[in-house]
């Protein structure tokens, strides 16, 4: 035969704690979830915006030698039409 104990007060207050501690790990559980997911956006976000730095630069290198050809080009093509310009002026006179 079960004897059945009558809870007192001490006892609810115990169970009515481990419940409510039993919440609490459950609320941290879900914050810690949120936070991890928070960080990995982040550590994903970094390393796009380390990689977009990184493509900027080089981009911007391209940039600066495509410049630098492009003046070099404009160059030639400028002496270019001065000894073509000399050639005309010389073949004309004859």
């Amino acid at each position: 035969m079960k004897v059945f104990k009558m809870l007192t007060s001490e006892d609810m207050k115990r169970i009515k704690a481990q419940s409510d501690s039993t919440k609490r790990i459950e609320q941290l559980e879900k914050q810690k979830k949120i936070l991890q997911d928070s960080i990995r956006e982040f550590q994903n976000n970094r390393s796009l915006n380390t990689m977009d730095e990184i493509a900027y630069r080089e981009l911007q290198k391209e940039n600066e030698e495509l410049k630098k050809e492009l003046a070099l080009v404009k160059e030639d093509h400028q002496y270019d039409n001065l000894v073509h310009a000399k050639e005309l002026k010389k073949a004309l006179e004859r």
